[in-house]
C-alpha cells in the first residue's frame, strides 16, 4: 500500500513510520521539519508539509491508500489546544479533498470512558498537564464523527503509553480503556503501531475509535 504518515518524526509517528516499512509499504513522510528524518529507505518519500494547510496537504496525499495522522501540537505549546483542532481538522479536510478515501487518526486516552458517561478527561485524578491536549483530542473526536464521507479509525491509545517492546500481545477495545490483570492500562509505542498498521491492511472499525492495552 502507498501510505502518507503525517508527524513522522515524532514519537508515534517514528513508531508507525518504521513498522510500516517493515512491512514493505512505500510511505510518504509528511514533517515539519524534514531533517529530523534521518532514516533511508527505498520506500521512503520525505516531503515538508504543514499540518494546518488542507490545500497543500491534499497535493501532498493525493494518490496514497491511507493517510495516517500522528499530528502533535506539542505538549507545551501555549495554543495546544486550537492548533491541535486546527490543525486535525485541515488534515480531514485535506485527505477528503485529495479523494483519499481512508484516515487513520491518533488520538488520546482521555475521551474514553472511567465510568458510564464519564470520560477519563473530566475525572477529578486526570493530570493538569495533559488536560489541553486531552480535551482537544476528545472535541476532534466528536467532530469527526460527524463525517460520514470518509472512511475514518480514531485510535486511543492505552493511558500509559511509553517506549518499550515489540510484543505484538495486546488486546482491543473500543470505549472504555483495556486494563491488565493488575488493572494497568499501558502499551508500548511499538506495539501500537503494529495494531494501527493492522487495522490500516485488515480494517475492523470503520467510523469508529478503537483502543488497546496489554
Amino acid at each position: 500500500m502507498k501510505l502518507a504518515i503525517i508527524g513522522a518524526s515524532g514519537f508515534v509517528g517514528t513508531a508507525l513510520l518504521d513498522e510500516a516499512l517493515t512491512r514493505g509499504h512505500e510511505v510518504t513522510a509528511i514533517v515539519r521539519h524534514p531533517e529530523k528524518i534521518t532514516l533511508t529507505n527505498a520506500k521512503l518519500t520525505i516531503k515538508q508539509g504543514d499540518a494546518q494547510n488542507a490545500d497543500a496537504l491534499a497535493q501532498l496525499v493525493a494518490g496514497h491508500d491511507a493517510v495516517l495522522n500522528s499530528f502533535n501540537a506539542g505538549w507545551t505549546n501555549p495554543n495546544l489546544y486550537d492548533d491541535f483542532l486546527k490543525g486535525s481538522e485541515a488534515i480531514e479536510k485535506g485527505t477528503q479533498q485529495a479523494g483519499v478515501k481512508r484516515l487513520l487518526v491518533i488520538g488520546g486516552a482521555g475521551s474514553l470512558e472511567a465510568a458510564p458517561g464519564v470520560q477519563l478527561v473530566d475525572t477529578p485524578q486526570f493530570p493538569a498537564e495533559w488536560k489541553a491536549g486531552a480535551t482537544a483530542a476528545r472535541d476532534y473526536l466528536n467532530i469527526l464523527r460527524k463525517n460520514t464521507a470518509l472512511d475514518w479509525t480514531f485510535v486511543s491509545p492505552a493511558i500509559n503509553l511509553a517506549p518499550g517492546e515489540r510484543t505484538g500481545t495486546f488486546r482491543l477495545g473500543t470505549e472504555q480503556p483495556v486494563f491488565d490483570e493488575k488493572g494497568v492500562s499501558a502499551i508500548s509505542v511499538n506495539d501500537l503501531a503494529i495494531a494501527v498498521l493492522d487495522e490500516i491492511e485488515q480494517p475492523q472499525f470503520i467510523q469508529k475509535r478503537f483502543t488497546l492495552g496489554y
